[in-house]
């Protein structure tokens, strides 16, 4: 589990996160939703230790943010945050060996490579392993990143909006395999998306946020009304419930 207890984080004076105390459960896939600005990347931050903590704390199991080596951090969770730069001249499987570092130090074995390829197969990018990063789409690219984050075999994968660039098809396809991730592998899938409908299908828990503050938790066919699109979206639009779920009308 991972527990945020009275986390504040404020910048050139503007408070961004107020006193946020939260659970996000082990196992699953846990969905971070929110308007712009609500908070939701920078706490994704702080439990990645991207960002310093300035008041409160951070535990990813037995481990506490600040108080443990990065080392140990990075081969218990891994992270893709909204922006990512890349060394155009760099192969997708190059890339994605990158993901190995925390395990190997860059001298990558057997079980490294084995990895690797496993994450190639895993995120359909067999036709695309040896092309070079500034060849492919920003959507290509953004998987490639996803299978690197992948290949680095943590508990936990915190995707901080991985659908950006995505079209619908590729969107589906991406959180279909997430969530093919948690049920069969165990794996904790912590995710911030913009899509509600994409996190209501997909996501066992979400995580409501406004004004750098947690508004409510809980599963998504509890949550998703017409009342927190009003309250916390601030727009009016109808849910209805298709094949047990519910979806927002357009």
């Amino acid at each position: 589990m991972i527990t945020v207890e009275n986390l504040n984080y404020s910048v050139n004076g503007t408070q961004i996160l107020h006193d946020v105390s939260v659970d996000l459960p082990k196992g699953g896939m846990t969905a971070l939703i929110g308007p712009n600005g609500a908070g939701k990347s920078t706490l994704l931050s702080h439990v990645s230790r991207l960002l310093p903590l300035q008041t409160g704390r951070v535990r990813v199991d037995d481990l506490e943010i600040g108080h443990c080596a990065s080392s140990d951090l990075a081969r218990k969770l891994a992270i893709l945050p909204q922006q990512v730069h890349f060394v155009t001249r760099l192969s997708v499987r190059e890339l994605i060996r990158f993901g190995r570092y925390p395990h190997c130090k860059g001298r990558l074995g057997p079980k490294d490579h084995a990895r690797v390829d496993a994450a190639i197969e895993a995120f359909g990018l067999e036709a695309l392993s040896d092309r070079f990063l500034d060849t492919l789409s920003g959507g290509q690219r953004h998987k490639a990143h996803v299978a690197m984050t992948y290949a680095q075999d943590t508990d936990y994968l915190l995707l901080d909006e991985p659908l950006n660039n995505l079209d619908i098809a590729a969107s589906r396809a991406l959180m279909a395999l997430l969530r093919d991730l948690a049920d069969t592998q165990n794996k904790t899938i912590v995710i911030v998306l913009h899509d509600i409908n994409f996190a209501a299908h997909y996501a066992d828990h979400l995580v409501v946020m406004k004004d750098g503050q947690i508004n409510c938790t809980g599963r998504p066919e509890d949550l998703v009304t017409t009342a927190l699109l009003r309250d916390v979206f601030g727009t009016a639009a109808n849910v209805e419930m298709v094949c047990n779920k519910p979806y927002v009308l357009p």
